[in-house]
């Protein structure tokens, strides 16, 4: 079930960065980040505060800090004074910059939070845009299995006792990685990109009935599993159904929307003798094909619609 919005503690991010504090706001303990989006307000302290969200963390370069360092004390104070007035979660100097006296006065009568980091402020920027991304992304929990096979990343997903944890375990075994079983903890970390893991209390065990359960890490060691990993394939298992018409050629590419991204889906019907963990690693391989511009059913219906062309034009010809 897909949750509302997501935030994260200042405080949190202060630690997370080792950021130096300059003047910490007296109601820090209440300050929650919700945007993932950042600004550097240059614009702001030019005097144009048109679409300005107030509740993004602002960042002051060499560029803002060299305007502010050129204009008047009366003039930066005016400037300064508008921005923070607006109370925005927190205001981060990169480059160990100096402060102006003006900006630490102007914090303490705003109660804004200041803070500095000796980061430039480019790759400031994106490591806090990342982790922002990542821990405000949108996420929903499905049931079902993560492994990671040949680098892919495939969501298993099936009713219960249709065999998702025991393929697990076999892949495990051929050598390839688990990431969640049961429930799949999933987020949007981009516009393009989910990453699934497992709820921290049951990461790393496998339920496989008949037995109970089981620690991967302990059983198969440390290289049997992996925290989180990106979702390239979603791999649907049902019961074999006589008499159903199953996809044989793979002409058709089928999708599963997941958080408004489409994510390769395929259809494999279970039955015993089918020996799933191969099918997943030649599904993992044949999707990371389809990736790299190769499709092996494509490649086969030009051949054969090359040979019908053939054939139509020898006969016509004798």
């Amino acid at each position: 079930m897909q949750q509302g919005t997501y935030e994260i503690e200042l405080n949190d991010i202060i630690k997370r960065f080792d950021l130096e504090k300059l003047f910490v706001s007296n109601k820090i303990d209440e300050i929650k980040v919700q945007n993932p989006d950042i600004n550097r307000p240059g614009l702001q302290i030019a005097g144009f505060f048109d679409y300005f969200d107030t509740d993004r963390i602002q960042i002051l370069g060499r560029v803002e800090h060299t305007y502010l360092q050129k204009l008047s004390a009366e003039d930066r104070f005016e400037r300064i004074s508008n921005l923070f007035s607006t109370m925005v979660p927190a205001i981060i100097i990169t480059r160990s910059q100096e402060i102006f006296p003006e900006m630490l006065e102007l914090a303490q009568k705003h109660d804004v939070t200041l803070l500095r980091t000796s980061y430039s402020t480019s790759p400031f920027m994106s490591a806090l845009i990342a982790y922002l991304n990542n821990v405000l992304a949108p996420r929903i929990t499905r049931h079902g299995v993560l492994v990671e096979v040949y680098g892919e990343g495939i969501l298993i997903l099936g009713e219960s006792g249709v065999g998702k944890s025991e393929t697990a375990v076999e892949l495990v075994k051929r050598g390839h990685r688990l990431v969640a079983d049961d429930a799949v903890e999933i987020k949007k970390v981009s516009a393009i990109s989910l990453v699934g893991s497992a709820p921290e209390i049951i990461r790393h065990f496998i339920e496989i009935r008949g037995i109970g359960i089981i620690d991967v890490k302990k059983i198969f060691g440390i290289g049997a599993v992996k925290d989180t990993e990106k979702i390239d394939l979603i791999i649907q298992l049902e019961a074999w159904e006589d008499g159903k018409q199953y996809d044989r050629l793979g002409l058709v590419d089928e999708h599963m929307n997941i958080l408004d991204i489409e994510v390769p889906s395929l259809l494999v019907p279970v039955k015993p003798g089918r020996n799933l963990a191969i099918i997943m690693e030649i599904a993992a391989m044949n999707n990371r094909q389809k990736r790299m511009g190769y499709n092996a059913a494509e490649e086969l219906n030009k051949r054969l619609m090359s040979e019908m062309e053939k054939s139509e034009f020898g006969g016509a010809s004798i």
